[in-house]
């Protein structure tokens, strides 16, 4: 098994397949205008295959597809089937819902197992503010669909934001409980593309819980979280929760994942800034040995604990600039996969 310099195994691919997205979220895209990657640039379904066949060659496990948000490209269905071609099994995907309810049939035929949804509020004006659009009654619609379809992981995901959807953390867990979803809290990351982040802002894990504890009483840890980035709860009704606190309580002395860009900018950590260029390396004639030994060398030489190294930043704000994300929108975090 092909381990870093920390003695991390890769075993995650975080697959962006768009940086476009349909909704605007604040926490992620709060600004007026973006620089687009030049569609011709990015990797065709073939080419994004055959990396994947090669990674899996290095010990890769697991793949999930994201974006920007993923329903975006057109015939993704065609990439999971793909994908599954290969051998691929248990293809998860996150998308914000939008989109979902008219793909999810095709999406789960072509071999998606695992489904993940954004989902940070219930209440309309909430969800008009936060995603600067008006889509919340399609994504409920979408969620109220796939339900009844029966994946294999069924998943929420909620960023809070204090002031934002904060009081909100109790109703959305009732709602995962009767949509028959688990769903996980994230912390609110300063990221690139985070540009208003401010550490006021952050609801840390531990006030989650608290908030939780206060209604629902026991709160307890659950073991077995391995790689996940969530660490999972049970609350006093039997109900799962997880929270992700990559602000306070960063988890990369277990992170297993790689991240790629729609465009094949191959990357170690949602904080790095510079990655490796596949695209070049799947455009150029290279052997697969060749391009199996760039991949092993990359992740072998991977050292990266980004999320670590922030809480060590004294007065921290945004991780970059506007000016550096409008120079390089790889540094976007909707460009890197979320």
């Amino acid at each position: 098994m092909l381990s870093d310099l920390r003695g991390r195994a890769l075993a995650t691919l975080r697959l962006s397949v768009t940086d476009r997205c349909n909704l605007r979220c604040t926490y992620c895209m709060p600004e007026s205008r973006y620089t687009w990657l030049e569609k011709p640039h990015l990797l065709s379904f073939e080419e994004l295959t055959r990396l994947v066949r090669l990674l899996r060659l290095l010990g890769l496990e697991r793949v999930r597809i994201t974006g920007g948000e993923p329903l975006l490209r057109q015939q993704l269905p065609r990439l999971l089937e793909m994908l599954t071609g290969i051998g691929v099994r248990g293809l998860a995907l996150t998308s914000n819902g939008v989109l979902l309810e008219k793909q999810a049939d095709a999406l789960q035929r072509a071999g998606l197992e695992r489904l993940t949804v954004s989902l940070d509020t219930l209440k309309p004006e909430v969800f008009a503010r936060v995603a600067q659009r008006q889509e919340l009654q399609s994504v409920l619609s979408s969620l109220a669909y796939v339900r009844g379809l029966g994946f294999k992981e069924f998943k929420l995901d909620t960023v809070v934001v204090r002031g934002i959807n904060d009081e909100e953390i109790v109703d959305l867990t009732h709602f995962a409980a009767q949509l028959g979803a688990e769903i996980r809290f994230i912390e609110y990351m300063d990221v690139g593309g985070a540009t208003r982040w401010d550490s006021r802002l952050v609801v840390s894990q531990q006030e989650i819980l608290q908030k939780l504890g206060a209604t629902y009483g026991s709160v307890q840890p659950l073991g077995g979280r391995g790689s996940a980035p969530a660490a999972r709860f049970q609350l006093g009704n039997g109900q799962v929760v997880g929270v992700v606190a990559s602000v306070t309580q960063p988890f990369c002395a277990d992170c297993d994942r790689l991240r790629l860009t729609a465009d094949g900018q191959l990357l170690l950590c949602l904080y790095a800034k510079t990655g490796l260029d596949v695209r070049d390396l799947l455009r150029s004639g290279a052997s697969d040995s060749e391009i199996c030994s760039l991949l092993g060398e990359f992740w072998a030489q991977r050292q990266d604990q980004g999320a670590v190294e922030r809480t060590r930043v004294r007065g921290r704000s945004g991780y970059v600039s506007l000016e550096e994300l409008r120079a390089n929108p790889r540094l976007e975090m909707h460009t890197r996969g979320g």
